[in-house]
């Protein structure tokens, strides 16, 4: 080799920007090394990586120059646009491969897949699947593990299974996606059977499980499962955390939160915009604004989602104008307020009797920031004028929400002007929205409302009428359910039921109780 051609191999390997990427390039031709299969993946190599803007379409039209394309430089650019979300430019290019007689490898072919999955392309996939049979390569555990994340992504978690259990060999990735996907159409009980049968358990093994249980609600399940990981050596990871403080939160197990925060700290984890948002997320749920406002101050990054729990955590404790002070202080970043940031926004006021900012901040929200309102926007503003007594603003604000809405969310607006015309007993605008009510939606709730404003006003035959109406059309009202946290066990409640393994004991302690206030 050349001290020329040695030099210019040389200097590709240091490129930092576009402009050096095209000095190079020339020289390369100058040394005869245009066509030269390894100079030419270094250079699509850089063109490749996402943070040099601008370089992708350089790097195809290298390849369209090419007199003798390889896999490797088709794969490298196929992934390239995956990465930049030319996913259409990604199917072009593996048409291309086939054009020319090129066979697509198992590098190839799980790049095409994900692009598939990405755009919803179910019937392109199966296409691709199909090439995947003809070449020899659903055995690959490559292609197969991505077989199966491209129809666990599509919810054909049948077919997932189809092709794990075509495959000779799995590996832990393979165990993971199929537990993921099994989660994913909320089928826990499959996905906790596939996670016992696991030969080998990693972290991503675990992850799966855990973060499955608490995308389905099982919360508890999620922090036992995550208690049992605590017997074996597995340090958990990021997301992990992310899922267990999840659960902690919904459930308001605050001890179990506070340990998990602690072992955070233990293994020198740094705290992320996810991790330190889980966080924040988990204290305001569990009422302790002060140590979730020490972890926002503490944060180095914040994004969105970030600023939006504070404000939303600030708002649902009846902290309004502090709320909305944060909400002026992200203004002054360049963080942009999104739509949930106004609904955070708008149930501050709401909850603290500030019923003409929040028609301000609606106005702003529109206006100034170019967002359009969607349903809980109006359920937000609804709630807001209810709640202050403004019933005539509140029914033309529900009579202007679009007809695109959703009948479910539409009657979540009503819902919220019958509960606030209950507290005023406002009685004909009730039976009104109760009419409309019962139009969307056949549920006891309404029923409810409409019992207690009537037991509320005195008004029997009213009373009666409805519950009769109610037992005519076979409605029950659902049982509240209640949980509480006792070093560090989560025990819940059901109205009407007599599960608790204790309950006998927390019967005397109430009656002893009714007792000593009689």
């Amino acid at each position: 080799m050349s001290t020329t051609t040695s030099r210019c191999l040389w200097l590709l390997e240091r490129c930092k920007n576009m402009k050096q990427l095209k000095q190079v390039h020339g020289q390369a031709i100058t040394c005869g090394l245009g066509e030269n299969h390894y100079t030419l993946s270094r250079l699509l190599a850089f063109c490749s990586q996402p943070h040099h803007h601008g370089t992708l379409f350089y790097g195809l039209k290298i390849l369209q120059h090419s007199k003798q394309p390889s896999n490797c430089l088709y794969n490298t650019m196929i992934k390239a646009c995956l990465l930049r979300d030319e996913l259409n430019m990604s199917f072009q290019l593996y048409k291309q491969m086939l054009e020319n007689n090129m066979y697509p490898d198992n590098y190839t072919l799980p790049y095409v897949l994900k692009a598939c999955a990405y755009t919803q392309s179910f019937r392109l996939g199966e296409v691709v699947h199909g090439c995947c049979v003809k070449l020899g390569f659903v055995f690959d555990r490559f292609v197969g593990n991505s077989l199966m994340v491209m129809y666990s992504l599509f919810g054909k978690i049948g077919d997932a299974r189809h092709v794990f259990d075509e495959m000779p060999r799995h590996c832990v990735v393979s165990w993971t996606v199929l537990i993921s996907g099994y989660a994913k159409v909320g089928d826990v009980e499959v996905a906790r059977l596939v996670f016992d049968e696991a030969p080998v358990k990693d972290r991503g093994v675990w992850g799966a499980m855990i973060s499955g249980y608490v995308q389905n609600n099982c919360f508890k399940e999620g922090l036992q499962m995550f208690r049992l990981m605590q017997l074996t050596d597995i340090v958990p990871d990021e997301a992990m955390f992310v899922s267990v403080l999840g659960a902690c939160a919904h459930l308001g197990a605050l001890e179990i939160g506070v340990w998990v925060h602690k072992l955070v700290d233990e293994i020198k984890l740094k705290c992320s915009v996810r991790l330190g948002t889980a966080l924040m997320d988990m204290y305001c749920k569990c009422g302790k604004l002060d140590v979730a406002e020490k972890v926002f101050d503490e944060m180095s990054e914040r994004d969105t989602i970030c600023w939006n729990v504070m404000i939303s955590g600030l708002a649902i404790h009846g902290e309004g104008v502090r709320a909305l002070r944060l909400f002026s202080e992200m203004e002054m970043t360049e963080i942009q307020p999104d739509d949930v940031t106004f609904i955070a926004v708008f149930t501050a006021c709401s909850h603290s009797g500030m019923e003409h900012e929040g028609l301000r901040l609606f106005n702003k929200m529109c206006d100034e920031y170019d967002i359009n309102p969607k349903t809980e926007h109006y359920i937000c503003i609804v709630d807001l004028l209810g709640r202050a007594g403004l019933f005539s603003e509140a029914k033309d604000i529900i009579e202007r929400m679009p007809d695109s809405c959703n009948p479910k969310e539409v009657a979540v607006a009503w819902r919220s002007l019958l509960s606030a015309c209950q507290s005023y007993k406002q009685i004909e605008l009730a039976q009104m929205a109760a009419e409309r009510l019962m139009e969307l939606e056949n549920d006891s709730g309404v029923y409810v409302l409409m019992s207690n404003l009537y037991s509320s006003t005195d008004d029997v035959d009213s009373l009666q009428r409805t519950r009769k109406l109610m037992k005519t059309r076979g409605l029950d009202k659902v049982p509240g359910c209640s949980s509480i946290e006792i070093v560090g066990v989560v025990d819940e409640f059901v109205a009407g039921e007599k599960m608790n393994h204790r309950i006998e004991e927390i019967h005397a302690v109430l009656e002893n109780l009714n007792r000593q206030l009689d």
